[in-house]
């Protein structure tokens, strides 16, 4: 019954997370249990919000609805005493990482982003081994039993995957030497995965007949997950046996559902003019936050929306401006409805704008290149908002079938269970840089730079020249090691090192040139001396997911050294 069978997904969003868990023992399909929250608050949602409230010593309290609840619900100088964090997903978005970054509460004070990743992540472990305790009769679970999967942007840096994994570590997910144990997903790509699936009762029709994803070989399609933070657009060929190719690396941005949110706000300042909206998040900020989570619920609609509006809120803009009429007939776009701000559908759509704009361009610099993209599939959270599907299939749906799954949201926590038990599902990649090695060549005066040139015991050589490994854009199998054979520079040379480099360049000549970062070295013993100059070492580096591992062998001593690359900028 144990093994590779029992497999916890935590769909980490910027947002809102959750889980979802699949405890079968055969290969059968079953759909994966998606724990609900905030059944507290008489609420049923797939996710929990992604805050976190620790208390003034930094100690963990409470994360999700509670934390929210708890934060709302503390006054002044309380409040300013505890740390709250929410969205701080997107501190990890276009970073170089270090172990040692901090981020900063809204109330301004900073913590380790490491440790409140790990608090978060931990929190989410013990609740689902609780939950699944709950529903097995008992039996007691540890987390070592469960295969995890973690999802993660695809267009993050490599650093910030490897943050996550680190982070997952420190909560005790897995343990040293059962890093097998955790498996990385990329977000769009497990959404994928689940929607390949899907009967075509399983899609939101818009004004086409009942469409579902086709599996026939050749199939090619776009996977536009769009989350609270991040636009995270990949695409897909289906192969021969189901599995996925990808056919160009990950692009997209940061402008997800919540530069809609961000919008809406800056038009309640606008509204609320003179330091009085300031002053309400100043000294209302659980208020705020109700205001916000009301407007997230309502963007998914297409139509005129009512917001509520405080008595706090509405004491505040009388105290300076007496009445509220006088405020709103200024105001294009809003109106002032006995106690409630009513939005106008045009304004609401404005808020959607530059991010609808965004999502557009990238999909149509995919469109203009030669693929033959059949659907565009829509997933995240924020999909499920009409405003958004209905741009996409205004664009593009008279050249693709745009096709979002009923319950968006879900699709990339159910489908990250499904690769957990399967990560061959996804056959190859693009690789997202050039990677190589820096070399000492024989020095070749036509195409080598003086000032490189040193002497060995063996000749002229040539220094920091870029021996490069994969190509930015090449595919690169699942787990097909890339091999390479290397010689020593000197006679009695006892070791090698070995300086791995990456790029975005193609085809960079010296390891030192602009745009090169090393990412990682090793050092291999070569003891055995006596056949000079004729030994050899294999390199054999493993593409394989966000993580890379390379392994050097020194043929005569057959003496080992690996390294897992490591993408963390050293702090």
């Amino acid at each position: 019954m144990m093994g590779g069978s029992f497999i916890i997904a935590i769909d980490f969003g910027t947002a809102y997370s959750g889980y979802a868990f699949s405890l079968t023992s055969t290969e059968k399909e079953i759909d994966p249990y998606v724990k609900p929250w905030g059944e507290e608050l008489a609420r049923e949602t797939p996710k929990a919000p992604t805050c976190i409230l620790f208390d003034e010593h930094g100690e963990f309290m409470k994360f999700g609805y509670e934390a929210q609840m708890a934060y709302v619900e503390m006054r002044g100088e309380n409040a300013r005493k505890h740390l709250y964090f929410e969205c701080f997903k997107m501190s990890l978005y276009g970073t170089k990482l270090n172990r040692d970054v901090t981020i900063k509460t809204a109330n301004g004070k900073s913590m380790k982003a490491l440790k409140v990743f790990t608090e978060a992540l931990r929190y989410l472990k013990e609740d689902a081994l609780e939950t699944i305790a709950a529903n097995t009769e008992g039996r007691k679970f540890i987390a070592s039993d469960f295969t995890w999967v973690l999802t993660v942007p695809a267009i993050w840096d490599p650093s910030a995957k490897q943050f996550m994994r680190e982070a997952a570590t420190q909560a005790g997910i897995v343990t040293k030497g059962k890093e097998d144990k955790l498996v990385i997903a990329l977000e769009p790509e497990a959404a994928s995965v689940w929607c390949k699936k899907l009967p075509a009762e399983g899609f939101i029709t818009q004004n086409h007949g009942g469409d579902s994803l086709e599996h026939s070989p050749g199939t090619q399609y776009i996977v536009v997950d769009c989350g609270g933070g991040t636009i995270d657009i990949t695409v897909h060929e289906v192969l021969d046996g189901g599995a996925l190719k990808e056919l160009h690396k990950a692009s997209g941005n940061d402008l997800g559902g919540q530069s809609v949110d961000k919008k809406f706000k800056e038009f309640l300042r606008e509204i609320f003019c003179d330091g009085v909206w300031d002053e309400y998040e100043r000294e209302y900020p659980s208020e705020v936050q109700k205001m916000m989570y009301e407007f997230a619920v309502l963007k998914r609609k297409d139509e005129d929306l009512q917001i509520t509006c405080s008595f706090n809120l509405g004491s505040l803009a009388q105290g300076r401006h007496r009445n509220m009429e006088k405020i709103f007939e200024t105001v294009e776009g809003a109106s002032w409805n006995d106690g409630s701000i009513k939005i106008s559908k045009d304004k609401m759509r404005s808020f959607f704008i530059e991010s609808l704009n965004s999502i557009t361009e990238s999909l149509r610099e995919i469109l203009d290149k030669d693929f033959n993209i059949q659907f565009i599939l829509l997933v995240g959270g924020y999909a499920e908002s009409k405003i958004l599907r209905g741009h996409i299939n205004d664009q593009f749906g008279d050249q693709c079938k745009v096709l979002c799954p009923f319950r968006a949201q879900e699709a990339i926590v159910k489908g990250a269970v499904k690769f957990g038990r399967n990560p061959e599902v996804v056959a190859s990649r693009k690789s997202a840089f050039t990677y190589g090695i820096a070399v000492f060549p024989r020095f070749d005066e036509s195409k080598h730079k003086a000032e490189k040139k040193y002497t060995s015991t063996t000749g002229e050589r040539c220094k920091d020249v870029f021996k490069k490994l994969v190509e930015i854009d090449e595919d690169v199998g699942w787990d097909k090691p890339r091999e390479y054979t290397l010689g020593p520079t000197e006679v009695d040379q006892k070791s090698m090192s070995f300086r791995f480099f990456h790029t975005e360049r193609k085809d960079p000549f010296y390891v030192d040139e602009w745009g090169m970062e090393e990412f990682g070295s090793f050092i291999i013993d070569m003891p055995d001396t006596k056949r000079g100059m004729d030994r050899q070492v294999n390199l054999e580096i493993k593409f394989g997911f966000t993580e890379m591992t390379a392994t050097a062998t020194d043929m005569d001593s057959m003496s080992t050294a690996s390294v897992k690359l490591d993408f963390m900028t050293k702090s």
